[in-house]
């Protein structure tokens, strides 16, 4: 798959729609920019459950009226269920109990936000923003956001995140030693992730000392670690510029956390920032943008285990509403 044909939202979209094909609830890896290229993403289809029927077991006597023997055969088999021999009336209230039990929902042996937002077994990522910062005064700042992910609760009824085939965007990252490619091989492929980003530039941004260009996340998790994240930014799959930052866990509220707090953009990105946002007309950005991706990576610093990896492509937002985003798993079929 091109580059123009991976990013490009209307090409893509009229090429790869597939109209009257239901999506399951945890779908297998769609055409990849099937649906969430329109520039306002869209919700999944729900995840139905079901219970099991419980066993047929003939009803009491009714008073004056004769009970008719059961064939031996039906009778062993209500014995191997329950594990016993009974009249009629016992075995109806066993199967009534036995019904009741079933029909609960079992205790879940997963969190419900597993599956269905940015996380690992080991780790998840609950909060993300690129942003420009000014200090109009000593106690007022004026804040945009670029990009955010923010923080979510998803619960055991929300859909799983769609699934994308990690083949799909080879081209869009370094191939080289410790690449996308190589990572997702020696990694747990529960720690992929695609994130498609609608940027929102629509703010001033003049050549000011007082602006502040920086990057904000946190992240989560059962254990105490330090970790390690390398932001690799990439143009035409070619990696130009990395940085690495390490942080140390901070037990808070029965778990740890680990806050990149403020962190500053490099200059690689503020000029291409700012030569972006001069380009005339939107279609020019998302051009460019074909071409542009940023490939994050958290380790643990000891192990060296993959704990999230997040591919980043995106888009510039034509939304009223500003910056958006959709999620997606990444697989290998």
């Amino acid at each position: 798959m091109s580059s123009a044909q991976l990013i490009s939202a209307t090409a893509l979209q009229n090429k790869m729609s597939l109209p009257g094909i239901p999506r399951p609830a945890y779908p297998a890896a769609p055409v990849f920019w099937q649906r969430v290229l329109t520039g306002q993403p869209a919700s999944s289809q729900d995840v139905k459950t079901f219970s099991q029927p419980c066993y047929a077991v003939p009803p009491p006597p009714m008073p004056g009226k004769e009970v008719k023997e059961e064939p031996q055969d039906e009778r062993d088999a209500l014995h191997t269920v329950f594990g016993c021999r009974c009249d009629p009336q016992r075995q109806l209230a066993i199967c009534r109990g036995y019904e009741s039990m079933i029909t609960l929902s079992p205790s879940p042996t997963t969190p419900s936000w597993q599956g269905r937002s940015i996380a690992s077994s080991k780790l998840r990522l609950l909060e993300f923003s690129a942003f420009v910062e000014h200090q109009q005064d000593p106690d007022m700042y004026n804040k945009h956001l670029f990009v955010h992910i923010g923080q979510s609760s998803p619960v055991y009824s929300d859909p799983y995140l769609e699934a994308v085939d990690i083949r799909q965007i080879y081209d869009k990252f370094p191939e080289k030693q410790g690449g996308l490619k190589e990572l997702f091989e020696k990694g747990s492929t529960d720690a992929f992730f695609l994130v498609k980003f609608w940027a929102d530039l629509n703010t001033t941004l003049p050549d000011d000392e007082n602006y502040f260009y920086g990057v904000s996340s946190q992240y989560q998790s059962s254990e105490n670690m330090t970790i390690t994240c390398a932001t690799k930014v990439c143009s035409f799959g070619k990696q130009v510029v990395e940085k690495v930052e390490v942080e140390h866990g901070h037990f808070e509220n029965g778990t740890y956390m680990y806050h990149i707090h403020r962190s500053p953009l490099c200059e690689y990105m503020i000029n291409f920032i700012h030569k972006l946002k001069h380009l005339p007309e939107k279609y020019m950005m998302n051009s460019v943008l074909e071409n542009f991706t940023i490939l994050q990576v958290v380790s643990n610093i000891d192990t060296r285990e993959t704990l999230l990896c997040i591919a980043y492509v995106f888009e510039i937002s034509t939304s009223e509403h500003g910056a958006q985003h959709h999620i997606y798993r990444l697989i290998k079929d």
